[in-house]
């Protein structure tokens, strides 16, 4: 098969599990209230077959971060909820990111026409900060999300980045933001009432993802300040004395 129909049977195929997503309906099994009600068999699921439920777990959350679809932010709950913060930070890091860099690559193959029409506004920012601190910038938006991730996936598809630079940065850039969100599942995979909303560790839980991005930001801004090399104060230029003069 030439490479031109290998790209449109790819792209046919994409467009059919996207129909198929909205048209079944299967949003709705990424919702927090769909996962509390199956939280008791899906744990019992784990129980007696974990590398089956680990591998099922990453295969769909890769597919949906792949398909640009909604259910991601639900699933990195969900999977400290299920598997606690280690495994479940483990694996949404690596689903998470390869999730992306497949993305990035239906951009960049695939779906250039689309993603410059669509997002071309977001598009110029992206390209003008790549061009002027290159994979520093994706750690930027990693870590300090100004656009919502599945556009900086398709985004960066359409610049130079090159793509295993594009999954290492994406891994070290998104892994805070991953710990802060999985974290909070594992607190929200144990609220039985009300009175749980109140419970130390869920505000704790709920603190950190409000502060994170605050957070963040400073930190950027730090490594921002040190990578332009701004003089220190004992390194300011002195002011002008006029020379004395010779009688």
């Amino acid at each position: 098969m030439n490479p031109k129909k290998t790209r449109v049977a790819i792209f046919a195929l994409i467009v059919l599990f996207m129909a198929c997503f909205f048209y079944f309906d299967l949003g709705r099994y990424f919702t927090l209230e769909y996962f509390k009600g199956q939280q008791q068999a899906l744990q019992a699921y784990y129980a007696a077959k974990p590398a089956l439920t680990i591998s099922i777990f990453m295969g769909i959350y890769i597919a949906v971060t792949a398909l640009s679809l909604p259910g991601a932010a639900i699933m990195t709950l969900a999977a400290g909820a299920l598997f606690g913060t280690l495994t479940g930070l483990i694996m949404v890091s690596f689903a998470s990111s390869i999730g992306a860099t497949l993305a990035f690559l239906v951009a960049r193959f695939l779906l250039r026409d689309y993603v410059q029409n669509k997002f071309g506004d977001k598009l110029n920012a992206i390209n003008k900060g790549v061009e002027n601190e290159g994979a520093f910038y994706l750690f930027t938006l990693r870590l300090v999300p100004v656009f919502p991730f599945f556009v900086i996936n398709l985004a960066m598809g359409l610049t130079p980045i090159k793509t295993l630079a594009f999954y290492l940065v994406s891994q070290v850039g998104m892994l805070p933001g991953t710990f802060v969100y999985v974290n909070a599942g594992t607190q929200i995979g144990k609220l039985e009432s009300l009175k749980g909303i109140l419970s130390p560790e869920l505000i704790f839980s709920f603190a950190l993802l409000g502060i994170f991005p605050l957070v963040a930001k400073k930190i950027i801004n730090v490594i921002k300040a040190r990578r332009a090399g701004k003089p220190s104060d004992r390194t300011k230029p002195s002011e002008h004395h006029p020379e004395p003069t010779n009688n």
